[in-house]
């Protein structure tokens, strides 16, 4: 069985460091990944996805990381459940880290504190320029302005 997620998205605030009873570094965490695609307004919607991170390189990932960070996270998605003050059963999924990669420099990633606005790069990541019509520059389709494409069944490979 295989459970790993990679993801590449912006911190949403700064990671939070906290210590178990046992002296053991968390680090929690809220990692904004676009979508691949915009909503009926030409928008592009963004998942909101909560990190943990645990041991040194918690540690190391709270000295070097800020709001606004460009990050790659590498890991696997958990669940797990709990009775909150009012009897309820919380579900929560959250992906567990191992490691992260810095995706841009020092520099650009100050730039990007708490300023951060989306902008694609053709690969349904944030970084380069959008053309007027906030589509890809790399889109097939750009130049159609959102209309509609008359395909026929018999055209599609499959």
């Amino acid at each position: 069985m295989i459970n790993r997620a990679v993801l590449t998205g912006r911190l949403t605030r700064d990671p939070e460091l906290k210590y178990t009873t046992n002296g053991v570094a968390v680090a929690s965490f809220n990692l904004a990944v676009n979508r691949q695609f915009t909503n009926s307004e030409g928008e592009r919607e963004a998942d909101f996805i909560n990190c943990v991170m645990w041991r040194k390189t918690a540690e190391n990932f709270c000295n070097y990381m800020h709001k606004g960070s460009l990050v790659g996270i590498d890991g696997r998605i958990q669940t797990r459940s709990y009775e909150n003050q009012q009897g309820q059963r919380v579900y929560v999924t959250e992906v567990i880290a191992d490691n992260f990669s810095f995706l841009e420099s020092k520099s650009q990633s100050n730039q990007n504190n708490g300023n951060y606005v989306p902008q694609d790069n053709g690969f349904g990541q944030n970084s380069g320029p959008t053309t007027p019509n906030n589509t890809s520059p790399n889109d097939l389709f750009n130049g159609q302005q959102g209309q509609s494409i008359d395909i026929a069944d018999e055209d599609l490979p499959f």
